[in-house]
């Protein structure tokens, strides 16, 4: 048996979640770009102070993809807001001046 989208039901799929990634990674900003194929997600660390930053990890997703990341977000932020009250970005956005350190970058 199928669902309208193609999918069985009671089909399951095993997670598997080892140590090192289950201790997840700390980021504080995200950069965004994308092709007609894929979007390019990278997950940056920016420390006060220092004047450069890393990306501590790249996700590339099709845009398909993409789109159910945007839906499930928005649920996970709708839900955390109504238990823990509404997310009160402080100040607009932020403004870096972000150089990804390739040739002819200034």
């Amino acid at each position: 048996m199928q669902d309208e989208k193609g999918n069985r039901p009671d089909q399951q799929i095993n997670v598997e979640l080892s140590e090192e990634v289950a201790e997840g990674v700390y980021s504080n900003l995200a950069m965004i770009a994308h092709s007609n194929s894929e979007f390019v997600i990278d997950f940056i660390r920016l420390m006060p102070g220092v004047p450069k930053a890393k990306v501590k990890s790249r996700v590339i997703v099709t845009p398909e993809h993409a789109k159910r990341l945007l839906a499930a977000l928005k649920d996970n932020i709708d839900k955390y807001e109504a238990a823990f009250g509404k997310i009160n970005p402080s100040g607009g956005t932020p403004q870096f001046p972000i150089s990804f350190g390739t040739p002819g970058e200034a």
